[in-house]
């Protein structure tokens, strides 16, 4: 399997952790790669170190935000450039293990499957949990609506149905979103049960922010999926309920 493979990775404010990221991209198994960071930051001094550390990585290519436009958008201008096969995602402080591409990848064509995501692991504050966030079989929005179980950084996409799907202008919940509406176009959502990357979490970023997750957690169901008051809040009751089981 020698099929050129899209890596997209947002980068905001992520210079302490970036350079493993970017490490553990590098070092894949499965070298055919297209790596494409978007600098999502209006300063731009980590613009220049992102440079100096990628100066010999000929695979790379940066696209450069006028201002900060999120996470969301910026997946989405990268998936309008992507030439590979596959697209794999990776946040500016996640790490992957070496055979991550080679083996999901290998997984979904033998499966002839359009979407997956593995098992992760997470790192707090430095430490490995020896927690295993196990990843699941998604057919239908039904069976994701209470919790969002995908790490996004775990899920590999094909391109033929790239385009059928953006990520939605949501500083929290944007991949919950992208995710529900694949489902709800009938692109089922596989796991591959291998623990392959190792998921960072850290102080003050959106996704370890609670009132923001609570926010845009609403959002999801009344503006996204276009569910009356009561039930975005019951469902938004449940999602909130499933995050503190999984977290504290």
């Amino acid at each position: 399997m020698n099929k050129l493979i899209s890596v997209i990775i947002p980068y905001y404010k992520k210079k302490q952790y970036i350079k493993a990221t970017l490490n553990s991209v590098f070092n894949q198994s499965h070298k055919n790669l297209e790596i494409i960071i978007i600098y999502d930051d209006k300063d731009k001094k980590d613009l220049k170190y992102l440079q100096s550390i990628t100066i010999k990585e000929k695979r790379i290519k940066f696209v450069v935000n006028l201002k900060n436009i999120g996470v969301g958008k910026s997946r989405n201008k990268g998936m309008k450039i992507c030439k590979g096969e596959y697209i794999a995602f990776i946040d500016a402080d996640d790490i992957w293990h070496k055979k991550k591409i080679e083996s999901q990848v290998n997984f979904m064509i033998k499966k002839k499957i359009l979407i997956s995501h593995t098992d992760y692991k997470i790192v707090k504050n430095g430490l490995l949990n020896s927690q295993i966030r196990k990843a699941r079989n998604f057919d239908s929005v039904n069976d994701l609506l209470n919790s969002c179980d995908i790490g996004l950084s775990t899920a590999i996409i094909s391109k033929k149905i790239l385009k059928k799907v953006k990520f939605p202008s949501l500083k929290t919940k944007e991949d919950f979103v992208f995710w529900l509406n694949h489902l709800k176009i009938g692109n089922k959502i596989f796991s591959f049960n291998r623990c392959l990357t190792y998921w960072y979490k850290t102080k003050g970023s959106l996704s370890s922010d609670l009132l923001q997750k609570i926010f845009d957690g609403y959002k999801v169901y009344r503006n996204y999926m276009n569910y009356s008051v009561i039930k975005s809040l019951i469902y938004l009751f449940i999602l909130s309920k499933n995050y503190l089981l999984k977290n504290f």
